[in-house]
């Protein structure tokens, strides 16, 4: 029996190539975005490359539709076997331009999103004792970064969400993942004009992102380059960490899904 695994931001970037990937797996792939149009098309090259491929469009931050679509989803396919949480945004939240409503929309899309949709698959993933929860961090997550408040606090609390429910979830049979990918080579990311250490092109990352899947780790970050020191920076002293920083500029963060 094929597994089915739903993919949110499916309609570019990360979730897109992610999606082609766990299809040429064998997996029957779940895209989930806003754009209905836009996931047809891409479920369509899915299906004509060999693979089994659906479209559902929905917004990750609306509760109540979510969870039809989710009840949806299980009624046409069966189980989820797989969610990978990946629909995201990001902008600049510097301190001089502070909006609540910004912020309140990256927190929305980001985090509750995530939330939302984890809410929709892990009764019945309990209920079965088998399942699944993949959240795409970053590592923008694991410190505050100048300009970047909003994300840096969506990602961070992904991040927390994760692991508090993999210790409660592994003992019932369910596996929770945290992927945290650093810069990854996007017509979004291209459009950003400052440096990107070590940055991925899109085919390598979600490469390493799927074997990250498949193995069901725990939590990956990558490349290990840049994710060594952004881990070993949750260490330092924050008088030392913000001379550090002190001085950037704030920075668009990019968008990683939709």
């Amino acid at each position: 029996m094929q597994p089915v695994t739903v993919i949110t931001g499916a309609s570019s970037g990360i979730g897109r190539s992610l999606a082609e990937k766990m299809a040429r797996d064998g997996d029957i792939v779940v895209l989930v975005a806003r754009r209905q149009d836009v996931l047809e098309s891409i479920a369509e090259e899915i299906i004509k490359a060999g693979g089994k491929a659906y479209a559902f469009a929905v917004d990750v931050a609306d509760r109540e539709a979510v969870s039809v679509t989710f009840n949806t989803i299980t009624e046409t396919l069966g189980q989820i076997d797989t969610l990978v949480a990946n629909a995201g945004i990001g902008d600049a939240t510097p301190a001089d331009a502070f909006n609540s409503e910004r912020v309140e929309q990256i927190i929305r899309v980001n985090l509750l999103g995530a939330i939302y949709c984890i809410e929709a698959v892990l009764p019945a993933m309990q209920a079965r004792r088998s399942g699944h929860i993949v959240g795409v961090g970053s590592l923008a997550g694991y410190r505050g970064l100048p300009g970047s408040g909003a994300y840096c606090a969506s990602k961070a609390g992904l991040a927390a969400l994760l692991e508090s429910l993999r210790i409660e979830l592994r003992p019932r049979g369910v596996e929770v993942s945290l992927i945290c990918p650093g810069f990854v080579r996007t017509p979004l990311t291209d459009r950003n004009h400052f440096p990107m250490p070590f940055i991925l092109e899109l085919d390598d990352a979600t490469n390493r992102m799927r074997r990250a899947i498949r193995r069901k780790r725990s939590e990956y970050a990558f490349p290990w380059p840049l994710a060594v020191p952004v881990r070993i920076a949750r260490f330092i002293p924050n008088w030392l960490y913000d001379r550090a920083l002190g001085k950037q500029k704030a920075q668009k963060v990019p968008l990683e899904g939709d």
